[in-house]
């Protein structure tokens, strides 16, 4: 049965500009969404900016303008950069908003009345320069629990602790770096402690029908903080305060963690409000609907403690799921907003690099548990161009000429019975990849994806349709094997549509065929006639990323300083001078020992794609299948040799594959190709008998 489903994503704070941490929660979310409705499901995703506290009052008024003016023009850009890396809400709002406003005073009015909310004075740290109350992110200490210094006062990053400002040791001012001094202020608290039975309940899934509401690790996290004690919650800050005023409480605010996830329901509700959807039908407590948020791991605290409790108190329903994603890092560096340490999104864009190639990345290193991910730039550049470019645009690109030029663009009434045989075996690889995505699962999905691709490809080496269309006694089978390749190209696509929503619309373009759903997917296409083939993505230049690095190099790390003598220029294919003569090398080579032979790595590789480089006139591009060392690529100075290197798939070569990659500016080169001769149009690339499997060691 379809579901219905409101999904959110943690809250972006408006002080400034989205950077790749933030894209990788909510590229997940909105994958996520787009399997959900893919599988048949009804969806209202809903976000907003996170706009009210102390720190967005003070960067204000540094600006020289109203908290509200500043806060608009950050949701702005927000929302901008959101729509260029396909993150699509149905409604993107501020919790500096009338909906917000009310249903935060409602929530807390209900617990109020209730009794769940207590009143006393308590001794609160308070800058004696700056003549202000101090917020939790502006004051710094020692951890209490692990004793790491330099952590904020509400929690700690190394250890996840949470605990009140004045727990603290050794305290001190952000704003002024003064010792911040205690003093009396009546504040307003949230009894969580009586909410524990129902903690304890929703964290065995008594709401959800047993399912868990968070991946195993995040519920024992949260069941240990439950272990140890649940402490009143103090929801009022005092003013001077950018937030909505408590009712009946002069010169109290309420705290910003408090109307933050009100957000949710706030910007739903305006959603609601333009549309025929029914609030109460997501959010009252008897709801059938389910409620699933997308959050960062610094924050579960909030969601899975703090908020469920909230909502129970105020007769609303608790969530049914809480999906959490881990940190960023680069090239293996810890990203950190408040040291600066990250690539902004708008770098990333204005660098040139396709924002789908981002969304496809975090994908396959996703999965359902909270794993880090570390954005290593160079296996982004590799694994871009090989899965998507090198593997399923190839498909495309290899057969569908083929299709135009012989058949009028029309696919073939039938497979072969070879072909048959794949269609279905790629079937049975495709099957269940609703429930990956539903799990979270991207990785597999994208594991799955690569192994297909990999099957196709192999199938259009081994028949060869470039020599296939010089025979007209081959017609038939031509056509099967293309019609094949293309099916097998829609299927593929309907797999990575979530990921990849831009660059699949123009696929379905091509094959004049918009893929519904993922059981459409598999529609084999028969007896369909296609459009003409138009290149839907290049491989990475690593000159765009170098451009984004030095954009960001502040935040990435400056460069060693340079040497005082000049460097000479990095050799490549196209620089390094001629080899020497072969007989001369030979000469000077000596003698070696079998250890000395051992050392090397021979091995047989099928040749499944070989091509120009474009920008060289010496290289060839091959790409090997390496039977269970996967698929190579290689780069190879030989193109004076073989002016058609199309003509070269399908055949054994040997190469070295223990030879350390190389960085060459058209890519990674992971070997080397074996070839006899003096050089220039004299080479001959060494072969092998037709038996020799891919991989096999050259002995």
């Amino acid at each position: 049965m379809s579901r219905r489903l409101l999904v959110t994503n943690a809250l972006p704070y408006a002080n400034g500009p989205l950077h790749m941490g933030h894209l990788l929660g909510y590229i997940q979310a909105d994958i996520w969404v787009r399997a959900q409705r893919m599988s048949g499901n009804e969806v209202a995703y809903v976000c907003a900016d996170d706009a009210h506290g102390t720190p967005i009052m003070l960067a204000a008024e540094k600006a020289g303008m109203t908290p509200e003016n500043y806060i608009e023009g950050i949701r702005q850009g927000h929302e901008a950069d959101f729509a260029a890396f396909g993150v699509a809400f149905d409604h993107y709002h501020t919790t500096h908003s009338d909906e917000n406003r009310e249903l935060a005073t409602l929530i807390y009015t209900r617990l109020r009345d209730a009794g769940s909310i207590a009143r006393r004075s308590i001794q609160q740290l308070f800058d004696p320069e700056k003549q202000m109350f101090l917020p939790d992110r502006y004051i710094k200490g020692t951890c209490p629990v692990c004793k790491t210094p330099d952590q904020y006062g509400d929690n700690c990053e190394n250890c996840g602790a949470t605990y009140a400002p004045t727990d603290l040791i050794n305290p001190y001012s952000v704003m002024s770096g003064a010792t911040p001094v205690l003093r009396d202020s009546e504040h307003y608290f949230f009894e969580l402690g009586k909410f524990e039975g129902l903690l304890r309940d929703w964290f065995a899934g008594a709401f959800t029908g047993g399912k868990p509401v968070a991946n195993s690790g995040v519920a024992a996290k949260l069941r240990e903080w439950l272990d140890g004690g649940l402490k009143d919650w103090d929801i009022s800050r005092d003013a001077p305060y950018f937030g909505f005023p408590i009712p009946d409480a002069p010169g109290k605010f309420f705290y910003v963690w408090l109307d933050a996830p009100v957000g949710y329901l706030a910007s739903f509700k305006a959603l609601c409000d333009r549309t025929d959807l029914q609030f109460d039908d997501f959010l009252a407590a008897d709801s059938n609907a389910e409620m699933h948020h997308f959050i960062g791991k610094d924050i579960i605290n909030f969601h899975g403690l703090f908020w469920p409790a909230m909502l129970h108190g105020a007769n609303f329903r608790t969530p049914t799921a809480l999906h959490v994603n881990g940190y960023l890092t680069v090239n293996g560096a810890k990203m950190s907003k408040s040291r600066g340490t990250f690539i902004q999104a708008r770098t990333y864009l204005d660098s040139g690099l396709h924002p789908e190639f981002l969304r496809y990345y975090f994908a396959s290193m996703l999965n359902e548990t909270p794993v880090d991910v570390d954005l290593d730039l160079k296996a982004f550049e590799e694994r871009v161009n090989s899965h998507l470019v090198g593997k399923w645009v190839n498909i495309a690109s290899r057969t569908a000429g083929f299709v135009h030029k012989f058949f009028d663009g029309r696919l073939a009434a039938q497979f072969g019975a070879e072909e048959a045989a794949l269609w279905n075996s790629l079937l049975e690889h495709y099957d269940g990849v609703a429930e990956l995505y539903d799990s979270g699962e991207f990785a597999e999905v994208t594991r799955r994806f690569v192994l297909m691709a990999d099957i196709v490809n192999g199938h259009i080496a081994a028949k060869a349709p470039w020599a296939m269309a010089k025979d007209e006694a081959q017609r038939e089978a031509l056509h099967h094997v293309c019609s094949f390749a293309l099916g097998a190209f829609r299927l593929l696509a309907g797999m990575l549509k979530p990921i990849l929503p831009a660059t699949i619309g123009a696929a379905e373009k091509f094959l004049a065929a918009p893929i519904v759903d993922f059981d459409d997917a598999r529609s084999s296409l028969h007896n369909h006639t296609i459009e003409a083939f138009e290149t839907l993505m290049g491989r990475i230049d690593p000159k765009l990323i170098e451009a984004m690095i030095e954009s960001s190099k502040d935040s990435l790390g400056a460069p060693a300083e340079a040497p005082k003598t000049p460097k000479k220029k990095p050799m490549t294919e196209d620089t390094k001078p001629a080899a020497p003569n072969p007989a001369s090398q030979n000469a000077d080579a000596g003698t070696i020992g079998i250890d000395d032979f051992a050392r090397l790595d021979l091995r047989i590789g099928k040749v499944s794609a070989c091509e120009f480089v474009e920008g060289s006139d010496k290289l060839l591009r091959f790409e090997l299948d390496a039977g269970p060392l996967g698929t190579r690529q290689i780069f190879s100075g030989i193109r004076a040799a073989y002016a058609e290197p199309e003509k070269l798939v399908g055949r054994n070569v040997v190469f070295i594959a223990n030879l350390a990659p190389r960085k060459m500016r058209f890519g990674l080169s992971e070997g080397m190709i074996l070839s006899a001769g003096d050089g220039g149009s004299d080479l001959f690339l060494l072969d092998a008998d037709q038996g020799a499997k891919p991989g096999a060691t050259v002995r």
